[in-house]
């Protein structure tokens, strides 16, 4: 099964009012192998839901959307992508990927946020939901990893924002905006870390 880490950029906090305006994604195989990294803008169909709160997180204005494509050649372009990365050859002329991309598992920082906008963009334009219905949480993961390292007198982080899990992975951004792509990558390499750490917890017998 194929693992997509995502991390979407938002004009607000509402999946059926605001909109996605930027992917990001970190494709891995099922032995977690990186196979390709993805980003685009998107522009947004509903101008008006563009709230300068979001503005101030992810340092991308209307302007900087101008050139950027609509959703609806977003979302099978990054089908598009996915198959051609993962090696599947989609029949010509064949618009539905659902065969080829049941499988793959949406992975990311409190992932279910953007699961659901990303959702509401495939019913937003009548298109069939094509991935896993599986998901990877990071903020999951690390809540009950952190527990059993708290229980055994490790020090763990206070919170379980992406910031704080990868500091104390020793990773953090480049700067203090939400590029799509990079938290793609940071929440990936954090994924990582926390597996190897499971990998080392053993049961008393």
């Amino acid at each position: 099964m194929p693992f997509l880490v995502l991390d979407l950029e938002m004009t607000g906090p509402e999946p059926d009012y605001n909109e996605i305006i930027q992917i990001g994604a970190v494709l891995f195989d099922d032995s977690w192998v990186e196979k390709g990294q993805y980003l685009t803008n998107v522009y947004p169909e509903n101008k008006d839901a563009f709230s300068s709160s979001s503005e101030k997180i992810h340092n991308l204005s209307l302007a900087d959307l101008e050139d950027a494509p609509m959703i609806y050649d977003v979302l099978p372009e990054l089908e598009e992508w996915i198959c051609q990365q993962l090696g599947i050859r989609v029949p010509k002329g064949q618009l539905d990927r659902t065969p080829f991309l049941r499988d793959v598992i949406i992975c990311g920082q409190s992932v279910i946020n953007d699961i659901n906008f990303l959702k509401e963009a495939y019913r937003y334009e009548k298109l069939k939901w094509p991935y896993s219905r599986v998901l990877l949480d990071l903020h999951t993961l690390a809540y009950f990893t952190f527990r059993i390292l708290k229980a055994n007198g490790r020090k763990v982080p206070d919170r379980l924002s992406l910031t704080a899990i990868a500091n104390y992975f020793g990773f953090s951004r480049e700067d203090g905006f939400h590029n799509a792509l990079e938290d793609s990558v940071l929440t990936a390499k954090c994924m990582k870390e926390v597996f190897k750490l499971s990998e080392g917890m053993k049961l008393p017998v």
